[in-house]
């Protein structure tokens, strides 16, 4: 007999919490949940639970947003495999167009995956590099300003990384909330290089707040380097990562840790030659729901 599955409701979110935390207990770096923080979570990133309900009783629940290429899959905390299926087909259910979910290469919840007709596309590698001195920057083109953000230069920086990405990456609130989240962080932990007087790259740095707090660490964090199309291929993501971990030195971290695409073979190649080591990988799978198909 299938599991009863509906909307969680707000007073739930407790049983949520411990479902979670139990579910992906030892897993790579997993801080687990409270409350507080899974509602910002939850705020920040849109998500959607529902539950699994067995004689009354919260046996499951998966979390799920929508994205631009259809819904992901951010959590599935079920321990009965009937369970783990009823919530997923739900969630299959109210999808449209595709759903996704990113699950650790050598996870034995692959398979389960697979078996549900997910295939593999692409994937997302952890990096980390240790921080142990000041290194030189690689060369940029003569007249190049290697600098960091100043403030008032918010919007530019926002309209710069928007455009490299071709999305909205950077919302006009993104460094106020990384103000009030990872202090000290500021404009000065946004490194940026300019050629004629125009910001044309930047990198963000700032404390991998949580991490440290939870590990009683000391690991910086950098956002992959977004660059304007025609000025790529000058050496300035090179550079301005360099100058960040550099940066991030200074401030007393010890270690430096990003996440980039693993189908991005630059930035990979990039990174390794930076000291970057690959500590994780994920791959992205993802299902064409069937009613949206095309016909042939």
């Amino acid at each position: 007999m299938n599991p009863y599955v509906r909307s969680a409701s707000s007073g739930e979110l407790q049983k949520i919490v411990e479902l979670i935390n139990k579910a992906y207990r030892g897993s790579y770096e997993f801080i687990p949940f409270t409350i507080q923080s899974l509602n910002l979570e939850i705020s920040r990133r849109g998500i959607t639970f529902l539950v699994a309900e067995e004689d009354g009783a919260i046996v499951g629940c998966v979390g799920y947003s929508s994205r631009r290429m259809g819904v992901e899959i951010e959590w599935l905390a079920a321990f009965d495999e009937n369970v783990r299926e009823t919530l997923v087909r739900e969630v299959e259910r109210i999808a449209e167009g595709s759903v996704h979910v990113h699950v650790d290469v050598d996870s034995p919840q692959m398979e389960f995956w697979v078996r549900r007709g997910y295939n593999a596309e692409g994937g997302l590698y952890h990096m980390t590099a240790k921080l142990e001195g000041v290194e030189p920057l690689p060369e940029v083109p003569a007249g190049t300003v290697i600098r960091s953000l100043k403030p008032g230069e918010e919007k530019t920086l926002i309209q710069v990384v928007n455009i490299s990405y071709g999305w909205e990456r950077l919302r006009e609130d993104s460094i106020a909330t990384w103000k009030a989240e990872h202090p000290p962080f500021n404009e000065e932990w946004i490194h940026v290089a300019e050629i004629n007087g125009k910001i044309v790259s930047a990198v963000v740095s700032r404390p991998d707040t949580e991490y440290n707090r939870y590990f009683n660490a000391r690991r910086g964090y950098l956002g992959p380097a977004a660059t304007l199309p025609e000025y790529r291929g000058r050496n300035l993501a090179s550079a301005l990562t360099r100058r960040a971990m550099n940066f991030l030195y200074e401030k007393g971290m010890d270690t430096v840790s990003l996440y980039t695409l693993e189908q991005n073979t630059p930035s990979v190649a990039l990174l390794k030659k930076l000291g970057f080591k690959v500590q994780h990988h994920w791959k992205f799978m993802y299902k064409t729901l069937a009613k949206n198909a095309p016909n042939h």
